[in-house]
């Protein structure tokens, strides 16, 4: 760029900055002239009452707020409401009370809130919409906590997965199977599909199908069965065992072996009653039949191709 290009460029320029200098000046003169003691004055009298009831409302409303909070949080306390979700609540009841509050303290300065409002209803409409399926979770996760279907430590089964809960989320439910594999299930599934748990109640029935070949004496095989769960004293005697003979199968009478034991020793009673009817079984000669089938081979020309070797020989 050579010197004739640097003076036409700065004679392009120096009306525009020219404007800029006027438009400096010009704002400066209108301050000068407006901005006196007197229009101070003029001013706090008139916005300085709006302004301490904003404040006032500001202050007292997040007092209030403080106080709803801290008494919702104490009843969910007492109704045994989870750690967890006490956390969240806390903090989700708070912050909505506390925009209220910020929307009423600029209304109370004369501010039309109606935009405000529409906006903060047009944001929250479109995080929703956004987050509709962690919500959705999240709102399972409420469910959960509050209706209890099971609690941490229980056994349950849903969706064809079965474990331990060792921890239920805001959003996830954790559950430990019993070969030890960490699973990590969305609380929607869990409140949308079946739930079995195992450990609601204080006793389980063990079902046990045993069969015996139809040479045993039936009597004597009942009295076996009957031996056995009375031995045991895992096994209840209230509700009362049952034995008895269910259906004459194709290989084997099958007996229904059904006691009553605590939910937390099922496997533990039902694997040692499975052995031992098998020890048992050995050792006063019953049978435990297995499907088997006979197979007849009839050949109509095995006498004459009998016959014609003899002949030949």
């Amino acid at each position: 760029m050579n010197a004739l290009h640097v003076i036409m460029l700065a004679q392009t320029l120096a009306p525009e900055a020219g404007q800029k200098q006027s438009l400096i000046d010009a704002s400066l003169n209108w301050l000068h002239s407006h901005l006196t003691f007197s229009w101070l004055i003029v001013q706090i009298i008139q916005y300085a009452p709006k302004l301490l009831y904003a404040i006032a409302v500001f202050m007292i409303g997040k007092w209030l707020a403080r106080a709803v909070t801290g008494a919702l949080i104490r009843g969910a306390r007492k109704a045994k409401v989870d750690e967890t979700l006490l956390g969240f609540l806390n903090n989700l009841i708070y912050m909505l009370l506390f925009t209220l509050v910020c929307v009423a303290a600029v209304q109370a300065l004369g501010v039309d809130t109606t935009g405000l409002t529409a906006v903060l209803a047009a944001t929250g409409f479109a995080i929703g919409f956004a987050l509709q399926r962690s919500l959705g979770n999240l709102a399972a996760g409420v469910m959960l906590v509050f209706f209890k279907p099971f609690r941490v430590g229980d056994v349950v089964e849903i969706e064809s997965l079965t474990g331990t809960v060792v921890e239920i989320q805001i959003c996830n439910t954790i559950l430990l199977t019993l070969d030890n594999v960490r699973i990590i299930v969305p609380n929607s599934k869990m409140t949308d599909g079946t739930i079995k748990n195992y450990s609601a109640e204080p006793q389980r029935r063990i079902d046990l199908v045993v069969g015996c070949g139809y040479n045993d004496d039936l009597k004597a095989v009942k009295k076996v069965l009957q031996d056995l769960l009375t031995e045991d004293a895992r096994v209840l005697t209230d509700p009362e065992p049952i034995v008895a003979v269910s259906e004459l199968g194709d290989s084997s009478v099958n007996f229904v072996v059904r006691p009553w034991v605590s939910s937390h020793e099922y496997w533990a009673v039902r694997f040692d009653l499975t052995e031992r009817i098998k020890l048992t079984f050995d050792e006063c000669g019953f049978t435990i039949p297995f499907p088997s089938q006979d197979l007849f081979v009839h050949r109509p020309d095995a006498a004459d191709q009998s016959a014609t070797i003899l002949k030949a020989a």
